[in-house]
């Protein structure tokens, strides 16, 4: 599932698969991207790349359009590869610069970045 809250410049996506459930936050006003696996109890963090990663007025239309045109081939996907490194748990500094809905998802996990 997907909420946007277009007030705080923040999505919400969900994906309940049982070993490969996770929840990822789209901060734009931050300008990073938060993905907590649920299978590896740890919190993947990257910057938001603007040629990469759509805008947030585009991703409800994007959501939109895949739901209503499952079969349609869309150039916009968005993929991430995230190779595991050494991880550290977040400070306080990290939650000032990654935002405090990062830090609610991420508190307590390591960090990878």
């Amino acid at each position: 599932t997907m909420t946007i809250h277009s007030e705080e410049h923040i999505v919400d996506v969900h994906v309940r698969s049982g070993v490969y459930s996770s929840d990822t936050i789209f901060d734009y006003t931050h300008g990073y991207i938060a993905t907590r696996l649920f299978s590896r109890n740890a919190c993947f963090i990257m910057k938001i790349k603007k040629e990469l990663i759509p805008e947030l007025r585009e991703i409800g239309r994007l959501a939109f359009e895949r739901e209503t045109m499952k079969d349609v081939y869309s150039p916009n996907n968005v993929w991430a590869l995230f190779q595991a490194g050494s991880s550290r748990l977040g400070r306080f500094k990290d939650w000032i610069l990654y935002g405090k809905h990062i830090e609610k998802l991420c508190t307590g996990l390591p960090l990878y970045q």
